[in-house]
């Protein structure tokens, strides 16, 4: 059930009197329904425990066996489920996105297929054709989802590359294009001219198996990205980890060659910077002012990063520098330091500059909403937020209200699809979901004010 709907802040543009600071403090939460709020804190609650991240796909098998597979189902989609993921069909998607639309946030649809990088090596090029499909329904739906009444602005879409090309020639091309001496047949230049010609590519430092992979995988990506462009739907690729994101860089620039000159009105293919690396910062900077001399149109959805525990094993067990910033507050730091080179090039190059600030981090985000008004950025113009479709709905709903565009992160697809994605990024995702406190902290403020005031 949703609540009648009323404005904590809606500024037509900078206020007069100077900034004025949004409120986070759970009072958009009157908008949701009793039970989603129960069922929120609840699952937050679960989320926050150790044990069900860590052993979360062997308690789902167990959980399987004991209960029968109905009856498991039915509490996985009255919970975590419930909580996280739109649903399975399209009308069930739909309905989500338009209380979500009611509540002046937006849909950013993704679909949960990647392949990990310890992944056994797939033969043939089946799986990934079978996610290009989907990618491309995935495009479909979110043009459709467009249509329904609600906040208007760009259709943007999250997708990961490793559904489409396979993490072990992403390696590959990490090691050929990292450090100096890199192939110069691995130019995004090259590829992209590849991809627009449609002539078959060969790379001298590749083998046969690899030079078919690589054309197969440009030919994936050129497909989702076309028909992106056609359905006026913007695709934000996600980063991954330090021995894939140098390969995932090298296509994304190739796309944005293609895709993201002004005439055709981009950006359309965006990249994601991780502020938890130590070389972020720089690599970003050297991105932004490639685009601008190049005359290109730049994308970038800026996130805090979700790999480090992993990043930092890796880095022990090869006895390698550790990639990731030494704590919390050097992240935070770093994350700053991102959100300033990117809001400075936004108020410099207007329409040509977008950027995603996505935190689930209140500090950040005020801050982000503060340097906004200070630059004379439009709440609803070039940047825009995205957090995570049942988390941090109390900082969502604020902006929203308040006329920001907020994008929800949206998984979409069947229990069997969904979960073991879900669980992934649970355990990428601890730091978040162990700092949940003061979102459930609001919750729970909220669920006694109506329990025991009578609200």
């Amino acid at each position: 059930m949703l609540w009648t709907c009323r404005v904590l802040y809606s500024p037509a543009g900078p206020s007069v009197r100077g900034w004025q600071p949004l409120r986070f403090d759970g009072g958009a939460f009157h908008l949701k329904g009793t039970g989603e709020l129960m069922r929120a804190l609840l699952v937050l609650r679960l989320c926050a425990w150790p044990p069900l991240v860590t052993h979360g796909l062997a308690l789902q098998a167990w959980s399987r066996r004991l209960l029968g597979s109905r009856l498991s189902g039915a509490l996985l989609r009255a919970s975590i489920y419930g909580q996280f993921v739109a649903g399975e069909t399209g009308e069930e998607v739909k309905d989500c996105v338009q209380q979500l639309q009611r509540l002046g946030l937006r849909p950013l649809l993704a679909v949960p297929t990647e392949e990990e990088p310890d992944s056994a090596v797939k033969t043939g090029e089946a799986w990934y054709e079978g996610n290009l499909k989907a990618m491309l329904r995935c495009v479909d739906l979110s043009r459709g989802l467009a249509e329904t009444p609600g906040p208007a602005g760009p259709i943007l879409m999250q997708l990961k590359i490793t559904a489409l090309t396979s993490t072990w020639l992403c390696k590959e091309l990490t090691s050929r294009v990292r450090g100096p001496g890199a192939s110069v047949e691995l130019s995004p230049e090259r590829l992209a001219e590849a991809m627009d010609s449609g002539k078959d590519l060969q790379v001298s430092c590749l083998n046969a198996e690899q030079n078919r992979h690589l054309w197969a995988s440009l030919s994936r990506l050129h497909c989702v990205v076309q028909h992106a462009r056609t359905q006026h739907v913007r695709l934000l690729m996600d980063a991954e980890y330090t021995s894939l994101n140098p390969a995932l860089s090298l296509l994304v620039a190739a796309l944005a060659l293609r895709w993201n000159s002004p005439r055709e009105g981009g950006p359309w293919v965006w990249n994601t910077y991780q502020a938890y690396l130590k070389d972020t910062h720089e690599q970003l900077r050297r991105d932004a002012e490639a685009a601008d001399r190049a005359g290109l149109a730049f994308g970038v959805k800026l996130v805090r990063g979700a790999y480090l525990d992993k990043e930092r094993e890796v880095a022990r067990v090869q006895r390698t520098e550790d990639p990731t910033q030494p704590d919390y507050e050097a992240t935070s730091q770093s994350y700053s330091r991102c959100l300033e080179l990117m809001l400075t090039h936004v108020s410099r190059r207007g329409p040509l500059c977008h950027l995603m600030v996505a935190s689930h981090n209140e500090e950040s985000v005020r801050h982000a909403t503060k340097r906004m008004w200070e630059l004379g950025i439009p709440l609803d113009g070039p940047v825009c937020f995205g957090q995570l479709l049942g988390m941090c709905d109390h900082v969502s709903l604020a902006l929203g209200q308040a006329g920001y565009a907020v994008y929800k992160s949206i998984p979409y697809g069947s229990l069997e699809e969904v979960i073991p994605y879900l669980i992934r990024r649970a355990q990428e995702n601890r730091s978040v979901l162990q700092g949940a406190r003061r979102e459930q902290e609001l919750l729970g403020q909220e669920l006694r004010r109506r329990l025991l005031g009578g609200a």
